[in-house]
């Protein structure tokens, strides 16, 4: 059999090439957004590694050559695809652009085959193919411009700018004088990006930036979405040409640690913070300054707004910015009140200040008396329904029998019986309190009350059972 290698045209050496590429992007683009499209056995590979891209796309290239022939060059990728990844994965949009933008370099081939990629692997339908290839011309491709001389994105920037856009980010575009640069040349092309390269000189890498990006719907005709990343004001008439041209714009721009993208289309404004930390990390860091702040003034209570002082001054991002990424559409207190086990806080009434402590047993000898309990599996006894002053007074009286079960009659910190309250009831002491009407503060409510003792020291109160 003659070898399909030297049938090969150049302009069709090239164009396997340039697919071998776009379907390695593609698949490293399904691995950050949609990993559990690709099959299991391929999940952990380092599909943005240099080295790994070679061996796929040389692969690829020698799979498309081998099955090449007069007129079905690229009839059999979606078997080649169907051996990386799931049945499901050809429903989504990145694969669907994939295999749009394959179409469409491949247009020199007859129409039958052209609707052949695009059928799913098993189907064969005419109508699933029909709907698909009709579905498929109203999906665009989004485009990312980048001034590296002026911006830099780093990877986890990178996944939050595909989150942005409604269309797959397919074409990433980075200008600057790459000799200058170090070694960013290097990571951006291992992470999908094409470099052009312009000479020294100020507003060079723009002005080419500037020029590329007017002509980029001739360059790109399924180009729907462009990022324009610059903190240069010169790239301004550059966003307003692509707007009239139809496409919409994303402005990304940087100050400080803070990424804002601007939609020109919808005068919307997004803000987003690299490298914030995981939620174990920042519970850390919030005990570490709440332990320091303790042993410096010698008080065991903090209050919130120094602790969020602190934090934004030595991280350079605010403890609300952390919480909005981890719990959408909380507070900064809800952090403390959201991990009983780790934070006590104390609040007189719903208008003073917060004030938080660390929850640790091993200051309170008498609270190792929980483990005990629930090692015996003997369950506290609730309050089934809390409707008047006395079931209140029976729920925290029950909490406080536990908590000091092996030294009956001791003294507990107020913060820590309403801490275990709000994790045994599901709200805080003051929220019970307000919902049956009793006019007063959690204090003011134990000392009314002739079941608790209660004293302060220091700085703090602590209550018995009488």
């Amino acid at each position: 059999m003659t070898n399909n290698n030297l049938l090969l045209k150049p302009d069709e050496t090239i164009l396997i090439n340039q697919i071998s590429n776009y379907v390695y992007q593609a698949i490293a683009l399904i691995q950050e957004q949609q990993p559990e499209l690709l099959l299991e056995k391929y999940r952990n590979i380092d599909w943005r590694s240099s080295r790994n891209q070679s061996a796929f796309t040389a692969k690829l290239i020698e799979f498309l050559n081998s099955n090449h022939t007069d007129h079905a060059l690229f009839s059999e990728l979606p078997r080649f695809l169907k051996a990386i990844l799931t049945l499901e994965s050809f429903d989504s949009p990145i694969l669907i652009n994939l295999l749009d933008t394959v179409r469409q370099l491949s247009s020199h081939n007859s129409e039958q085959h052209n609707l052949y990629l695009h059928q799913k692997p098993d189907i064969s339908e005419q109508n699933n193919l029909t709907n698909d290839n009709q579905s498929m011309q109203n999906i665009g491709i989004a485009i990312l411009l980048l001034d590296a001389e002026n911006l830099q994105i780093n990877v986890e920037t990178e996944k939050f700018l595909t989150t942005v856009c409604a269309c797959c980010l397919q074409v990433k575009i980075a200008f600057a004088n790459w000799r200058s640069m170090g070694k960013i040349d290097i990571q951006l092309h291992e992470r999908g990006y094409e470099l052009i390269h312009v000479p020294s000189g100020k507003d060079n890498a723009d002005g080419k930036m500037i020029a590329f990006g007017s002509s980029i719907h001739e360059r790109y005709p399924k180009a729907k979405e462009i990022l324009v990343c610059s903190t240069d004001h010169v790239m301004t008439n550059l966003c307003n040409h692509l707007q009239q041209n139809g496409l919409t714009v994303y402005r990304v721009s940087k100050q400080g640690e803070s990424l804002t993208v601007f939609n020109s289309n919808t005068g919307k404004v997004i803000n987003f913070i690299p490298n914030l930390p995981s939620l174990e990390t920042f519970i850390q860091q919030l005990k570490k300054i709440i332990k320091a702040e303790q042993k410096s003034t010698n008080s065991y209570w903090i209050q919130l707004s120094k602790i969020s002082q602190i934090y934004e001054n030595k991280y350079k991002f605010s403890i609300n910015e952390v919480v909005s990424k981890h719990l959408p559409n909380k507070r900064a207190r809800d952090i403390f009140i959201n991990y009983p086990n780790e934070f006590v806080i104390h609040q007189i009434d719903e208008n003073s200040e917060l004030y938080i402590a660390l929850f640790e047993i091993r200051e309170y000898p008498e609270l190792n008396s929980i483990n005990t309990i629930q090692q015996n599996s003997t369950s506290l006894s609730l309050v089934s329904n809390i409707k008047s002053k006395t079931d209140l007074e029976e729920a925290l009286k029950q909490i406080l029998i536990h908590l000091t079960i092996k030294s009956p009659g001791s003294y507990v910190d107020i913060g820590i019986l309403g801490s275990k309250f709000s994790q045994q009831y599901g709200k805080s002491i003051t929220e019970q309190i307000k919902s049956l009407q009793l006019n007063s503060n959690f204090i003011k409510f134990l000392q009314s009350s002739q079941t608790f003792e209660i004293k302060q020291t220091e700085k703090r109160w602590e209550v018995a059972v009488r």
